[in-house]
This record gives structure tokens, C-alpha cells and sequence, in this order.
């Protein structure tokens, strides 16, 4: 069965790849600078401007447009730091077991059991606003749910045969986790990932409302957060958050989709990496 019968992960992927386009194109196709006034504060929907405009007559479209850019930048920066630190975490508490797995999983506990939206919000407070700092927040906080998944995969995959065999052969551990393990378990790291974008953004939007974003900077987060302190809502400029908000919904919608496509095939007995193949077929698993 091909991808586009698969219809969870094409929707998905159709909403990830369009909200990628328009970050890329965003300074293409946005109607006018997001720096120019183009009609009164808090201006309704048009033919002229579809979106309407903000609290200071800037074309709403343009700022979603371009807060996009920002959006997806933050929230795919973020995902590499968390996946890279948490597989990393992962594995080599589940390749090599014993004191390394204890003390890397006592670790992971002790960030699991702190709630993380306040403690980035601590953080941010600290370090100061910044896209960059945003970034680093999310990343580096972010990591846990991968670390303790893929150390369950990997304690799984340590036990199959062929890693027993290239053992009795004298291979190195890092040559083992890079040749035999690593690719056993790319599958679920990649799926992983997408879960944590979909976090990662959620995580962006949340500090740039709480004000911990540079107010130089335009995400859909800081756009919400526009609105809700010029009191769009009370104007009934509900054009003012409406489009971010939805955009947000939207883009986690698509990430759960893929998210659950791969869950779909992991208990299908299929590799999830078949579904970016464009296939789905149940195969053996090695060692079996």
C-alpha cells in the first residue's frame, strides 16, 4: 500500500511539507512589509487584505506569513538538539547497561519529574529574550521522552543475534552502535522527532506569549501575544490571533498524524520508514 493510501500520514505530511514551503517563501508571496502600515488599527478582513490588519495597520497575512519563518525555525533548531541529545542518551544507556544506564536514566528522572513549561520559563527569565535562547531552551529540555524510548528499543536490540555475533568478532562498541544498533532504531528516532516538533512549536508559542521572545522578533507566538495585550479581542479583531492560533493547531495536527502513522506500523510489525518510502510491507524482524 502506497503512501497516499495511507491516509493519516499523507494528510501529515501534505500540512508539514506546505507550512515548510511557506516559511522558505515567505518573503516571496507575503502582500507587503510587515514593518508597513497599510490601513487603520485592527482593520477587518477585505478582497485587499484577507486577513485583515493588526493593532498597528500592518497586513495580517504578511505576519503570518513571516511568523512562520520564525516558527518553524525555532521549533525544527530545537527538535535536532532534543533528538541529538536524547539519542544519544538513549543509546548508550541501553547498548551498554549497568552503572552508564543507571546514572543516564537517574538523569532523565530527575528532568522528567520537573514540569517543563516553568521551568523554561525560569530559564528563558534568565537568560534573557532571543530566538536563540528560545531555541536552547526548548532543545535542551525537550530531550527526555526520546532518551527513555529509544533506551527501550536499543536494550531490545542489544540481545539479537547479529549484535552478538559482531561482538564475538571483536568488534568496538562504537562501531556495533553505528553499523548494527543505530540502524535498527533510526526508524523510531525519526518518528520520535516529529512528536517533539510538535512539542517544540507548542513550547515556542507558549514562552513568546509569556513574553520571554524578543518583541523584535515575529512568530505566531508573539502574534497571539500582540493581540492579546492590545486588546484585539475586546475589539472584536478576532482576525488578530484567530490566524496564528489556527496555524499552530494546524501544524500540530500534521506532526500527530505522522506521529501516529509510524505507532501504526511499529504495531504492524512494519518498518515506519517504509511509509517515507512510499510503501507499507510486513516483514521479519531480524533475528527472528
Amino acid at each position: 500500500m502506497r503512501v497516499r493510501d495511507h491516509k493519516a500520514a499523507a494528510a501529515g505530511l501534505v500540512i508539514i511539507v506546505a507550512f515548510g514551503l511557506l516559511a522558505v517563501l515567505a518573503d516571496v508571496i507575503a502582500p507587503s512589509s510587515i514593518h508597513q502600515q497599510v490601513g487603520p488599527v485592527f482593520g477587518p478582513p477585505s478582497r485587499g487584505h484577507v486577513l485583515g490588519l493588526d493593532d498597528s495597520g500592518a497586513d495580517m497575512l504578511s505576519l503570518v506569513l513571516m511568523g512562520t519563518r520564525v516558527s518553524m525555525i525555532v521549533g525544527l533548531a530545537s527538535t535536532v538538539i532534543a533528538v541529538a541529545v536524547g539519542g544519544v542518551v538513549g543509546v548508550l544507556a541501553g547498548y551498554f547497561g549497568g552503572r552508564v544506564d543507571a546514572w543516564l536514566m537517574r538523569l532523565t528522572d530527575v528532568f522528567l519529574v520537573v514540569p517543563i513549561l516553568p521551568l523554561m520559563i525560569v530559564v528563558a527569565a534568565l537568560w534573557g529574550p532571543s530566538v536563540g535562547h528560545a531555541i536552547l531552551i526548548i532543545g535542551l529540555l525537550s530531550w527526555t521522552p526520546t532518551a527513555r524510548v529509544m533506551r527501550s528499543q536499543v536494550l531490545a536490540t542489544r540481545e539479537r543475534a547479529f549484535v552478538r555475533r559482531a561482538k564475538a568478532f571483536g568488534a568496538g562498541h562504537m562501531r556495533i552502535i553505528w553499523h548494527h544498533v543505530f540502524p535498527r532504531v533510526r526508524g523510531l528516532l525519526v518518528a520520535n522527532s516529529v512528536i517533539v516538533l510538535a512539542s517544540a512549536i507548542f513550547f515556542e508559542a507558549a514562552l513568546a506569549f509569556l513574553g520571554l521572545e524578543s518583541v523584535t522578533t515575529t512568530s505566531w507566538g508573539t502574534l497571539i501575544a500582540n493581540a492579546f495585550n492590545r486588546a484585539a479581542s475586546s475589539a472584536g479583531a478576532w482576525w488578530a490571533f484567530v490566524p496564528p492560533g489556527a496555524c499552530i493547531a494546524l501544524l500540530v495536527l500534521g506532526c500527530s498524524l505522522v506521529a501516529m502513522s509510524f505507532e501504526d506500523a511499529g504495531s504492524a510489525r512494519v518498518p515506519a520508514s517504509h511509509i517515507f518510502a512510499g510503501r507499507l510491507e510486513v516483514t521479519r524482524r531480524d533475528g527472528q
